[in-house]
Protein backbone atom coordinates (compact mmCIF):
# COMPACT_ATOMS: atom_id res chain seq x y z
CA UNK A 1 0.00 0.00 0.00
CA UNK A 2 1.30 3.49 -0.89
CA UNK A 3 -0.55 4.86 2.48
CA UNK A 4 1.38 4.01 5.56
CA UNK A 5 -0.74 1.11 8.15
CA UNK A 6 -1.37 3.67 10.30
CA UNK A 7 -4.15 5.16 7.98
CA UNK A 8 -5.71 1.66 7.92
CA UNK A 9 -6.69 -0.95 5.46
CA UNK A 10 -9.18 0.42 3.03
CA UNK A 11 -9.83 -2.13 -0.13
CA UNK A 12 -9.78 1.08 -2.39
CA UNK A 13 -6.43 2.52 -0.85
CA UNK A 14 -3.98 2.60 -3.82
CA UNK A 15 -1.73 -0.86 -3.72
CA UNK A 16 1.60 -0.66 -4.51
CA UNK A 17 1.32 -2.80 -7.05
CA UNK A 18 -1.14 -0.88 -9.12
CA UNK A 19 0.41 2.72 -8.56
CA UNK A 20 3.72 4.30 -7.81
CA UNK A 21 5.04 8.12 -7.75
CA UNK A 22 7.76 8.58 -9.80
CA UNK A 23 9.75 11.10 -11.26
CA UNK A 24 8.16 11.96 -14.55
CA UNK A 25 10.72 14.86 -16.10
CA UNK A 26 12.58 17.70 -14.93
CA UNK A 27 9.75 20.09 -15.48
CA UNK A 28 7.01 17.90 -14.35
CA UNK A 29 8.55 16.43 -11.21
CA UNK A 30 6.97 13.35 -9.45
CA UNK A 31 3.80 11.61 -10.30
CA UNK A 32 1.37 9.24 -9.93
CA UNK A 33 1.89 6.41 -12.65
CA UNK A 34 -0.54 3.83 -12.98
CA UNK A 35 0.80 -0.14 -13.29
CA UNK A 36 -2.04 -1.33 -14.58
CA UNK A 37 -5.42 -0.29 -16.82
CA UNK A 38 -8.84 0.90 -15.49
CA UNK A 39 -11.88 1.54 -17.50
CA UNK A 40 -13.66 4.62 -17.87
CA UNK A 41 -16.39 5.50 -15.26
CA UNK A 42 -14.26 2.52 -12.75
CA UNK A 43 -12.96 4.03 -8.87
CA UNK A 44 -9.51 3.66 -9.10
CA UNK A 45 -8.65 4.71 -5.51
CA UNK A 46 -9.85 5.80 -2.47
CA UNK A 47 -7.64 9.10 -1.15
CA UNK A 48 -6.76 9.89 2.52
CA UNK A 49 -4.43 11.97 4.26
CA UNK A 50 -4.30 14.52 7.23
CA UNK A 51 -7.13 17.12 6.91
CA UNK A 52 -5.40 20.90 7.44
CA UNK A 53 -6.86 24.73 6.95
CA UNK A 54 -4.54 25.67 4.82
CA UNK A 55 -3.02 25.76 1.29
CA UNK A 56 0.10 23.67 1.12
CA UNK A 57 2.11 21.88 -1.95
CA UNK A 58 0.01 18.69 -2.02
CA UNK A 59 -2.86 19.43 -0.88
CA UNK A 60 -6.61 19.02 -2.67
CA UNK A 61 -9.01 21.79 -1.06
CA UNK A 62 -12.41 19.66 0.45
CA UNK A 63 -14.07 22.80 0.99
CA UNK A 64 -12.94 26.32 1.55
CA UNK A 65 -11.34 26.13 4.72
CA UNK A 66 -10.31 22.25 4.57
CA UNK A 67 -7.73 20.92 2.77
CA UNK A 68 -6.45 16.92 2.33
CA UNK A 69 -2.43 17.15 2.50
CA UNK A 70 -1.43 13.92 0.72
CA UNK A 71 1.80 13.48 0.47
CA UNK A 72 1.96 9.74 -0.29
CA UNK A 73 -0.19 9.26 -3.94
CA UNK A 74 -3.02 12.25 -4.67
CA UNK A 75 -0.65 14.99 -3.78
CA UNK A 76 1.45 13.77 -7.02
CA UNK A 77 -1.25 13.74 -9.58
CA UNK A 78 -0.12 16.04 -12.36
CA UNK A 79 -2.14 18.57 -13.97
CA UNK A 80 -3.75 18.37 -17.80
CA UNK A 81 -6.20 20.72 -19.40
CA UNK A 82 -7.69 17.17 -20.48
CA UNK A 83 -7.42 14.88 -17.48
CA UNK A 84 -7.87 11.32 -17.22
CA UNK A 85 -9.29 11.65 -13.84
CA UNK A 86 -11.97 13.22 -11.56
CA UNK A 87 -11.90 13.97 -7.63
CA UNK A 88 -14.78 13.53 -5.49
CA UNK A 89 -13.54 15.37 -2.40
CA UNK A 90 -16.59 15.00 -0.71
CA UNK A 91 -16.13 10.92 -0.94
CA UNK A 92 -12.37 11.10 -1.02
CA UNK A 93 -12.75 8.86 -4.20
CA UNK A 94 -10.36 8.99 -7.68
CA UNK A 95 -12.45 8.01 -10.84
CA UNK A 96 -11.31 7.24 -14.27
CA UNK A 97 -12.56 10.26 -17.13
CA UNK A 98 -11.38 7.73 -19.96
CA UNK A 99 -10.13 4.34 -20.31
CA UNK A 100 -6.38 4.42 -18.79
CA UNK A 101 -3.67 1.94 -20.26
CA UNK A 102 -1.11 0.41 -17.91
CA UNK A 103 1.92 2.56 -17.28
CA UNK A 104 0.17 5.99 -18.14
CA UNK A 105 -0.06 8.88 -15.63
CA UNK A 106 -3.02 10.58 -13.86
CA UNK A 107 -3.53 14.03 -14.59
CA UNK A 108 -6.59 16.21 -12.90
CA UNK A 109 -7.64 19.66 -13.67
CA UNK A 110 -6.40 21.42 -10.81
CA UNK A 111 -9.06 24.00 -10.92
CA UNK A 112 -11.43 21.26 -10.22
CA UNK A 113 -10.88 21.05 -6.37
CA UNK A 114 -9.07 24.29 -6.30
CA UNK A 115 -10.45 27.67 -5.69
CA UNK A 116 -6.46 29.05 -5.73
CA UNK A 117 -3.47 27.30 -6.00
CA UNK A 118 -0.29 26.98 -3.95
CA UNK A 119 1.45 28.10 -6.93
CA UNK A 120 0.23 28.88 -10.54
CA UNK A 121 2.59 28.13 -13.48
CA UNK A 122 2.18 28.18 -17.20
CA UNK A 123 1.20 24.88 -18.44
CA UNK A 124 2.54 22.65 -20.70
CA UNK A 125 0.07 19.74 -20.90
CA UNK A 126 -0.42 20.15 -24.52
CA UNK A 127 -3.70 19.25 -25.10
CA UNK A 128 -5.80 20.84 -27.04
CA UNK A 129 -8.03 22.36 -24.71
CA UNK A 130 -4.98 23.96 -22.55
CA UNK A 131 -5.89 26.92 -20.73
CA UNK A 132 -1.67 28.17 -21.38
CA UNK A 133 -1.84 29.17 -17.80
CA UNK A 134 -2.77 27.02 -14.60
CA UNK A 135 -4.58 28.84 -11.22
CA UNK A 136 -7.61 27.92 -9.22
CA UNK A 137 -10.66 28.53 -10.43
CA UNK A 138 -11.56 31.77 -8.98
CA UNK A 139 -8.56 32.99 -10.13
CA UNK A 140 -8.08 34.17 -13.60
CA UNK A 141 -5.58 35.43 -15.88
CA UNK A 142 -6.17 39.09 -17.87
CA UNK A 143 -3.67 40.41 -20.45
CA UNK A 144 -3.51 44.43 -19.93
CA UNK A 145 -0.71 45.79 -22.82
CA UNK A 146 2.08 43.55 -22.28
CA UNK A 147 2.72 40.49 -19.57
CA UNK A 148 0.05 38.55 -18.17
CA UNK A 149 -1.51 39.88 -15.04
CA UNK A 150 -3.31 38.07 -12.27
CA UNK A 151 -6.73 39.03 -11.32
CA UNK A 152 -9.09 37.45 -8.32
CA UNK A 153 -12.63 36.82 -8.39
CA UNK A 154 -14.45 37.21 -5.21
Amino acid sequence: MLYPASFGHDPLFPKTSDFGVVDKDEASGKGVICYRAFRRGEIIAQMSGEVIDVIRQHTLQISPDKHLYDPYFSGYFLHSCEPNISLDMKNMTVTALQDIPENSYLYMDYAETEDYLFKQFPCSCGSRYCRGWIGGKKEQMSVISGPAVLTVNQ
